[in-house]
């Protein structure tokens, strides 16, 4: 599946069939995604400890998370992965995040919501460096890994947890798949990822025919753009500190900078940011 979009960037998603010529160009799409997020891992200082783009919800709906001081910088962020996770009571499960970044959402998890075990798993292999450096610990694990190729023994997890990652990924079909093999009966798949329309199409179909119920859907797309707005004065200072000039338009739009064409592209709903809830029957 191809979009191009020239507001935002030409992108090809690992959903359908594919030709050889279009699997060619997901595997090099891939390679390059890599190498972008060994550069962000790279330009970045400790205390980026999150990549997505947050979530704020209305100011009459809003019921924010009690955090450590600590953690306070990165409220809306940590509030995304709260938002994510609500459905499912995590308590004492053994929970695995596959794109974990580097590790926010992970440590998040196993310092607030107290599962018996927190892995997490992302293919940058100096992003994982980093988390097991910052967060690593008794009952969380960090590790490289592919997620196209997931590669623990079956019914490993009561939860596998995916945030704003999925959209990178070379095969949908074989993640949904390996997902499925590593939930134990009765578990959830938290996912949430966005996208233009036709991508969240397709995902909700892939979906759909991967073997897991639907559960629950929620389209928050107008709270990740509040969350945008919300934190584009800081995350732009953050950027003209620290990342060379000529690259810094690539990374205000990575980072979903207020007038940015991804910006734009979510505030006038071309590309949609929707959560899933998944459960293996």
């Amino acid at each position: 599946m191809i979009y191009k979009h020239t507001g935002t960037y030409p992108r090809i998603y690992g959903l359908g069939a594919k030709e050889s010529f279009t699997r060619w160009l997901l595997a090099l799409q891939k390679l390059t995604t890599k190498v972008w997020y060994q550069l962000v891992s790279v330009q970045a200082d400790q205390n980026l400890t999150f990549m997505n783009f947050g979530y704020a919800p209305a100011e009459a709906d809003r019921s924010e998370p009690e955090l450590d001081p600590a953690d306070g910088r990165n409220r809306n962020t940590i509030q995304l992965y709260r938002r994510v996770t609500a459905a499912v009571d995590l308590r004492g499960k053994d929970v695995l995040e596959v794109g974990c970044g580097r590790g926010g959402g992970a440590a998040y998890i196993q310092k607030y919501l107290t599962p018996r075990s927190m892995t997490g798993i992302d293919f940058c292999g100096k992003a994982v460096a980093f988390c097991v450096r910052q967060h690593g610990g008794k009952g969380i694990s960090f590790a490289r890994g592919d997620a196209d190729a997931l590669d623990f023994p079956p019914e490993t997890f009561d939860v596998v947890v995916n945030v704003e990652s999925c959209h990178c990924y070379l095969s949908v079909e074989r993640f949904l798949a390996g997902v499925f093999r590593v939930l134990r009966q009765g578990g959830n798949f938290l996912i949430a990822d966005m996208g233009p329309k036709p991508y969240i199409e397709a995902l909700r179909e892939e979906l759909g025919r991967s073997g897991l119920s639907m559960v629950e859907e929620e389209d928050i797309t107008a709270c990740v753009v509040r969350a945008l707005q919300l934190t584009t004065e800081k995350n732009a200072t953050e950027i003209r500190a620290q990342v060379p000039r000529g690259v810094r338009s690539l990374f205000s739009n990575f980072a979903g900078i207020e007038g940015t064409p991804v910006f734009e592209a979510l505030r006038r709903r071309e590309w949609e940011y929707v959560r899933f809830v998944m459960r293996k029957i």
